[in-house]
């Protein structure tokens, strides 16, 4: 692990469903209830899965997203979470088109529901700048609390 990391990308993969390469997130930075904070894979590695024509669509960054909620599922509940449904995203603005260098990502559990949660999610640049942020409505798998 680098830095002040408190997983590394292995140790993330083993409490979310993406394994690498398609796990996107290499390092846990902070966590606690409600927030958690991520270092991306970088969006210009070479052999990275979402790239296309050597750039990385902000479309992919949604997933960002969705893996670091994923992750804070799994951290809360002290287990690797079962997998829920993405049923909908909200308010998804992007400033930018494509990725590129390091990315931070963070998401804060914003509803909790036997039936689902409602995760704010956002990403940013190494300077801080925004590049992407939305909410996703994500349900349990049927009989199964969030």
């Amino acid at each position: 692990m680098s830095g002040n990391a408190l997983l590394d990308r292995l140790g993330i993969a083993a409490l979310i469903p993406h394994q690498p390469p398609m796990c996107l997130l290499a390092a846990l930075l902070a966590w606690d209830e409600r927030r958690i904070t991520c270092r991306a894979v970088p969006a210009d590695a070479p052999d990275h899965p979402l790239r296309q024509h050597g750039r990385v669509s902000a479309l992919a960054a949604v997933e960002y997203g969705l893996q670091a909620a994923a992750l804070h599922g799994a951290l809360v509940a002290n287990a690797p979470e079962p997998p829920g449904f993405l049923a909908a995203l909200d308010d998804v603005e992007f400033t930018v088109h494509h990725l590129a260098g390091a990315i931070t990502v963070s998401a804060e559990r914003l509803l909790d529901d036997p039936r689902g949660v409602i995760y704010g999610f956002s990403l940013a640049d190494e300077s801080g700048t925004p590049l992407l942020s939305g909410r996703a409505v994500i349900v349990a798998r049927r009989g199964e609390a969030a």
